[in-house]
Order: structure tokens, then sequence, then C-alpha cells
């Protein structure tokens, strides 16, 4: 059974944390950068990572193996930093999620997209939007404006008001 709430067909982006395989909505990705020297900002949670400068702009990063409760990220030559859009308080801001490896871009019908899997005991899922399979495997798929809590958007929004001098 399709979630009722996917048009009938959308582009993912997926991405590697470990061996599973999670995807991101293309509309919600702005770009894709090769891992680049992030600046830690003290008193904020583990995973978030630090901020960077993005042409001028400060930009939050959060270690998504990390946000996942995995084990932090190890830099390799397929570490990339994907700077996706998320909504915080109906406006738009800039987050990036650093993640092992960016797979591939692919497009996904409404039909093999299954609803995100019930856990009980109190498991929050709300942040899949679905399962999708593609190659005989599985894929999660996230609500990226749902991965992190209110609280952590307004910890990665405050970073990226920081005086930019701060964040080089």
């Amino acid at each position: 059974m399709a979630s009722a709430t996917i048009p009938d067909t959308r582009q993912y982006l997926t991405f590697k944390l470990g061996e599973e395989v999670f995807a991101l909505e293309v509309a919600n990705v702005r770009e894709i950068l090769e891992f680049i020297p992030i600046t830690k900002v003290p008193r904020t949670p583990d995973f978030m990572t630090g901020v960077i400068n993005l042409r001028g702009s400060v930009v939050p990063v959060t270690d998504m193996r990390l946000k996942f409760g995995m084990s932090e990220t190890e830099k390799t030559v397929n570490t990339c930093i994907i700077v996706v859009e998320v909504n915080i308080d109906s406006e738009k801001a800039l987050l990036g999620a650093l993640v092992d490896s960016v797979q591939e871009v692919f497009e996904l019908e409404a039909q093999q997209i299954e609803p995100p899997p019930r856990l009980g005991l109190g498991m929050k899922t709300e942040f899949i939007e679905g399962m999708g399979k593609r190659d005989n495997q599985f894929v999660i798929i996230l609500d990226i404006d749902k991965v992190f809590s209110m609280e952590e958007l307004d910890i990665a929004q405050g970073m990226s008001t920081q005086p930019l001098e701060n964040a080089v």
C-alpha cells in the first residue's frame, strides 16, 4: 500500500550511512560538497558538527551518523556534505548533512514506496517518509523537515547567524 501523501513520481538522492541507504527528495537538496573543514561551535549537541563557510554564508553541519545513533562519520575520499533546505518556523534555512557517501539520483513511483514501519515501544519514526525499494534493497526515505526537532533547528539557525569571521 503506497502512501497517499506522495505524488506519482519523485526524484530522490540516495546516500549511505554505514551499510544503510537513505534518500532525500531532490527538491530539498541544494548542492553536494566534497568534505571541507568544519569549524566546531562550542556548547552544541555532539551531532551538530559545526559550521562551514559556503560562499560567504554560515551553514551549520550535522553528522547524520551521530544523529541516527551510529558512530561518528570517518572522513574518507567519499565523505560528502549534502546541503539541504529545511523549514524552520515557515522560513527556509540551509543545513549541511555529513554522510559517508552519495550514491545516485533516481525516481520512485508512489506504488514503489511503502509507509514507514510501525515499530511501537515509543520508537519515533515520524522522520521516515517511507520505505522505497531499489534493486532488491530497502531505501529509507527521510522527511528532512522532521529529522530534527524544533529545538535542534533553533540551535542550527543560531549557528548560522553567528558572525562570519567566527566560522571561517
